[in-house]
């Protein structure tokens, strides 16, 4: 039986997430968007009530919430503001890795940290060369007695800023391609550089920055699974967190179509509301088709993960559909506002830039396609590549 219903939990959980959306998040969300301010008060808050790292299993001090509720989060967050949102929803992207792969004193250590106090991690896999195509990376981790010594530059990488430690992948065999990758655990303290804060056309609220690691040293014991098998953990991380990245699409896209939804009941125009316009109703009839689709593919794609089964199609349907959703959406409705949509006053403009990078972080739309090819195609081992950015 199909079942679409929430649990009285999981009901709970999204009003939790809406509500903080509501009221701590949306109050400030155009401001900080327009100054690209850092939203570390309204981290701890979250940290505070319990939405973040939603992920880490209670032996670690985590509330080890489904993966459905994650999106629920998500959702909500997205709604708020995807920057703010992006910020808060972070560590679940950076230790992801450190639970499939992590020894059991390195997940006590570093996944018990984000439970203990309202800390940040970042993961760290594009490359200015080697985005879509990690197997171009150049940032290498060469061993040396009971140490890795890691040397190489990262890009793009959300929270880099501000994190207390990150999700390194680096090649420890530069002549295998993405089979000579490994995933390494590496605190901020052990020498890792921040070079720049990127100035973004959208999710401004969020810290995007460029981080070198120059003779970088960690303990042997950071590795995260094996040597050399640093890229199917990657893309087993991905197929975790693809979920929640649609559903912060879905969040972007429901926003906007609450705003051109009420604007349109209230714009009058040819002596009735634009709302009475067959073009204008078809146009809003089509966003809610979109969103609601985009929802299901999403819900869909978390239950799989919850029922222990594998997600990669569904996560790629999902982050793909949700993700061009967004964007169609978001300029449908700057079309509604009309030219006041292109007025920095409304509020529309600014869900637009956002909506963007949901067509580009975690996989591009194209590798999304690219992956729903190969699996209806020709199913492939979880080893082979079909990668993306993040």
């Amino acid at each position: 039986m199909v079942d679409f219903n929430l649990t009285d939990e999981q009901k709970d959980i999204r009003e939790l997430a809406h509500d903080f959306a509501e009221k701590e998040i949306r109050p400030k969300a155009w401001d900080y968007d327009r100054d690209s301010t850092f939203p570390r008060d309204i981290i701890e808050k979250a940290w505070e009530v319990g939405l973040m790292n939603s992920h880490v299993p209670e032996e670690y001090g985590g509330p080890g919430l489904d993966y459905l509720s994650g999106c629920l989060i998500e959702e909500e967050l997205g709604w708020g503001c995807s920057g703010i949102g992006t910020s808060l929803m972070c560590n679940g992207l950076a230790a992801a890795p450190v639970a499939i792969g992590g020894s059991e004193e390195i997940k006590k250590e570093y996944l018990g940290m984000l439970a203990e106090e309202p800390k940040l991690a970042s993961f760290c896999l594009t490359e200015p060369d080697a985005g879509s195509d990690v197997s171009a990376m150049r940032t290498t981790a060469v061993k040396k007695g009971d140490k890795y010594v890691l040397n190489g530059t990262k890009c793009f990488i959300t929270n880099g800023s501000h994190a207390d430690w990150y999700t390194v992948y680096a090649k420890t065999d530069k002549e295998a391609g993405h089979r000579g990758i490994s995933a390494f655990v590496v605190p901020r303290d052990a020498g890792v550089v921040v070079d720049k804060k990127e100035d973004k056309l959208g999710q401004r609220a969020s810290d995007t920055a460029m981080i070198s690691f120059n003779d970088v040293e960690i303990p042997v014991a950071n590795l995260l699974g094996e040597e050399n098998k640093g890229f199917k953990l990657a893309m087993m991380t991905l197929d975790r967190t693809r979920p929640g990245v649609s559903a912060m699409a879905v969040g972007i896209a429901q926003a906007a179509f609450e705003f051109a939804r009420d604007y349109s009941k209230e714009r009058v125009q040819f002596g009735v509301p634009i709302a009475m316009h067959q073009a204008i109703q078809f146009m809003i009839a089509d966003m809610a088709t979109k969103i609601e689709a985009a929802r299901l593919l999403t819900w869909k794609s978390g239950a799989l993960l919850d029922q222990g089964d594998r997600n990669t199609l569904a996560s790629s349907h999902a982050k793909r559909f949700a993700a061009d959703s967004a964007m169609e959406v978001t300029v449908d409705a700057v079309q509604v506002y009309g030219g006041y949509g292109f007025i920095k006053e409304y509020p529309v403009e600014k869900l637009m830039r956002d909506a963007k990078i949901m067509q580009l972080y975690e996989g591009t739309s194209q590798i999304q396609r690219l992956v729903i090819a190969r699996e209806v195609l020709m199913p492939r081992r979880v080893d082979e590549p079909a990668t993306a950015a993040a």
